[in-house]
């Protein structure tokens, strides 16, 4: 029976306080704070480092298909899994599938990853979902968004968790919805999408679970309930039979917000976390319909991270302005005289890849010493084309050199530009600091790669691997 062996997650370390909202235009907000992914950071970015932390639990042998889940792909047109499977170094022979307009998406993914491993035609699917709404400002929306990656791995030797079965309902409403010309998400008065949206299908795809596989709610050991927000979520789970403080979920609107495709499974990842050998847990989304599913658990899941991992370590944004910055909504003095403008072409990105959206350096054959950018010619003993290439970005390093540049142009400066020496082979990479205050940076420093977005250029996103320090 096919499964879930891993796990992983990715919580943008920027939180910004929901009284900024209140502060901002005079009233609502609500309590708590929600995830806002920094200015180098997308859906894209999001998703490959979730993959990451999954990779750095399980590894990345037998994973032959990348199954990526969002309303927000930063393409319209070009695949999305084929950039996180090869941001990830995964081979050529990988199967990529994108699954996107609904936040049931992320669902929707792993129903496809459950039928190709049952069917015979992959061994072990990655799912992975990741999304960046945007609300309109002073909406409620925009405070109860928050920005996040959930990533799983659905494999059938032997998984730590079991899917016993599904249910899976559709449905044509235009309660929330987003048009391809819009930029903000849009919806309808909050009394009819609760009640004829997420209310009727939520109720309808769990009881229609609970009777094939002739469960009852007291049988069940965690309600992993999708919320568009915090206060539908209590009424819910009261209404489908469940103890709120017992059996619930926590849906982390508090501390992270909705994160559209991928909040159901990142609350299904902050669940398997604590799961205990025997637990049955009941796991919903809703969009468009619903989804529900009934898992029995063997053991806890591989994990790095995860969820938890990831909600110790953050900093709070410093204002509303800054978010809406971020997200490109408030346009700031580009200081043109000072700013570097991008480049790219699509012929560079392409021959490149291996040293930028891959992070391979060149380890030399003949005396073992490790290059990044990669090298035809060592530069230790001037053997040619003789190197094997290696990965760098799974492995910390140290800050060896580094600048603080304050003309560089950028929403957070000074630019941090440093030259990492990495755990692998004391490879020494020239890059950029990110998630950290500058003054804090030092020769010494202990640092992560993390994957961002550097420009773009050329009418497409350009990415490459920046270092944060390793929290803790």
């Amino acid at each position: 029976m096919s499964g879930i062996t891993a796990i992983g997650a990715y919580i943008p370390m920027y939180r910004l306080p929901r009284q900024a909202f209140a502060q901002a235009w005079g009233s609502g907000g609500g309590a708590g704070e929600r995830a806002v992914g920094n200015h180098d950071e997308d859906t894209m970015t999001l998703a490959v480092n979730a993959t990451v932390d999954l990779l750095n639990a399980h590894g990345r042998e037998g994973i032959d298909a990348v199954y990526f889940a969002s309303t927000t792909a930063s393409y319209r047109e070009k695949m999305s899994a084929a950039l996180v499977a090869a941001a990830a170094d995964f081979p050529a022979t990988v199967r990529t599938m994108d699954f996107g307009n609904s936040v049931r998406s992320g669902t929707n993914a792993l129903m496809a990853a459950l039928d190709a491993v049952n069917a015979g035609s992959a061994r072990n699917v990655l799912v992975v979902a990741s999304d960046m709404r945007r609300g309109y400002p002073k909406s409620d929306q925009e405070s109860t968004f928050g920005d996040a990656a959930a990533a799983v791995l659905v494999g059938n030797a032997t998984p730590a968790v079991e899917v016993i079965d599904r249910v899976s309902l559709s449905n044509e409403l235009a309660d929330v919805w987003r048009r391809d010309s819009d930029q903000f998400v849009r919806t309808w008065e909050d009394r009819f999408v609760i009640q004829h949206g997420y209310e009727e299908w939520v109720k309808k795809a769990t009881k229609a679970l609970l009777d094939k596989t002739k469960v009852t709610p007291a049988q069940i050991t965690k309600a992993v309930v999708y919320t568009p927000d915090a206060r539908s979520h209590q009424g819910m789970v009261r209404t489908l039979g469940f103890d709120p403080a017992k059996q619930a979920q926590d849906p982390m609107i508090a501390n992270v917000g909705n994160s559209g495709a991928a909040h159901a499974l990142l609350m299904l990842v902050a669940a398997l976390e604590e799961a205990k050998h025997g637990d049955k847990i009941l796991f919903v989304s809703y969009g468009d319909g619903a989804d529900a599913f009934l898992l029995q658990v063997n053991a806890t899941p591989k994990k790095a991270k995860a969820v938890s991992g990831h909600l110790k370590s953050k900093r709070t944004l410093a204002s509303y302005d800054k978010m809406l910055a971020f997200r490109g909504t408030l346009v700031t003095n580009p200081e043109a005289p000072l700013r570097v403008e991008p480049w790219a072409a699509s012929t560079t990105s392409w021959r490149d890849q291996a040293e930028t959206l891959r992070l391979h350096a060149g380890k030399c054959n003949q005396c073992g010493t490790t290059h990044h950018p990669i090298q035809r010619i060592c530069y230790t003993c001037r053997s040619k084309d003789d190197f094997t290439e290696v990965r760098l970005y799974d492995k910390p390093g140290t800050m060896f050199s580094f600048t603080r540049d304050n003309l560089a142009g950028t929403l957070e400066p000074p630019v941090v530009n440093c030259i990492i020496e990495s755990d692998e082979g004391k490879c020494r990479v020239f890059t950029t600091g990110t998630d950290m205050d500058a003054m804090l940076a030092k020769v010494g420093l202990r640092v992560e790669f993390t994957f961002r977005k550097m420009h773009e250029g050329a009418g497409f996103h350009n990415y490459y691997w920046k270092v944060r320090p390793i929290a803790g």
